[in-house]
């Protein structure tokens, strides 16, 4: 029975011993990751392509939340204190640029907005208008075009591999890597936009969020309003979009994922154009949907404006 017993014992105690020593290996592991804060979904789905093992990411703004509107959790407010970097997309994505909620974020936990790396550097700027049509407000919705993703992907790139010095080999090839996706992306685009007929270049949704890609691929924009505050479009927005529709004929309309459908619906009703198919303006999908990385995410957008837009031939 004792000998037993002794053989057991050690069994126990070799198991605890390599459970320990697992669990300090992953906390060495975790320890070693760069610490990443990053502002919506889309850019911690890059973060975590480029940064593969080499980081560790807390997102802010979860899918299903407005990226324009948000207010930092206990939880944000501490993984911000200990992040060794933050990335945020700007162009007032993450509310003004002076009074923003990613703003109050660097104040709440005593750091520069210089500190912040922001990933439209570089980048010129399309606006949404005011009264008269006067440009009043900058697009943040770059993101929408392929090219611009590139552009954001380089600066995550960027971004690693200047707190990541040593690890600057590996991250350029997990970067090109990537960055060869989206230039794909592009291509397929080209390819498809290039395949609609002209008169039915058309782009009609709820927010007027692809702009930037609209402008890149030759695409005519019809929208209920300039950017999404949880709007379903006033009456006068109802009726300005009915006479667009009228007026330029396009196939069919588009609803994004994350807004209330209710005012495009009252649009379909009315004009006898079906809505097609929902797309993504501001967030990924979630895990297991069609669109919950970037690039799938760019993939379906296009194949179902696509579909769509050559639906009636």
């Amino acid at each position: 029975m004792m000998r037993k017993f002794t053989v057991l014992f050690i069994l126990i105690l070799g198991v605890f011993l390599i459970t320990a020593c697992s669990k300090g290996d992953e906390e060495s592991n975790t320890s070693d990751s760069l610490k990443v804060v990053t502002s919506f979904t889309l850019i911690e789905d890059m973060v975590k392509e480029i940064g593969g093992d080499l980081v560790e990411t807390h997102n802010l703004v979860p899918i299903g939340t407005d990226p324009h509107e948000y207010d930092p959790l206990p939880e944000d407010v501490k993984a911000t204190t200990d992040a060794d970097l933050v990335i945020y997309n700007g162009f007032n994505l993450e509310g003004n640029e002076e009074l923003g909620w990613i703003v109050k974020l660097a104040d709440a936990v005593d750091k520069d907005m210089k500190e912040f790396y922001q990933l439209m550097e570089g980048v010129e700027p399309l606006y949404l208008e005011g009264a008269d049509n006067r440009a009043e407000e900058i697009n943040p919705h770059t993101f929408l075009d392929p090219v611009l993703g590139i552009h954001m992907a380089e600066k995550v790139f960027e971004a690693l591999a200047e707190n990541l010095p040593e690890e600057e080999s590996s991250l350029k090839k997990r970067a090109d890597k990537y960055i060869e996706q989206l230039e794909e992306v592009h291509a397929l685009y080209e390819e498809k936009i290039n395949d609609i007929p002209e008169e039915d270049r058309i782009i009609v949704t709820s927010e007027r969020a692809y702009q930037y890609m609209a402008k890149r691929y030759g695409l005519k924009e019809g929208y209920l309003f300039q950017i999404d505050t949880e709007e379903t479009g006033t009456p006068e927005q109802i009726t300005s979009l009915i006479e667009f529709i009228k007026e330029n004929e396009p196939p069919v309309l588009f609803v994004e994922t994350n807004v209330d459908q209710r005012g495009m619906e009252t649009v379909s009703n009315e004009t006898g154009v079906e809505i097609y198919a929902e797309i993504y303006s501001d967030e990924i999908g979630k895990p297991g949907d069609e669109g919950d990385t970037y690039v799938k995410f760019l993939r379906y957008n296009i194949e179902k404006i696509h579909e769509g837009l050559t639906s009636k031939q």
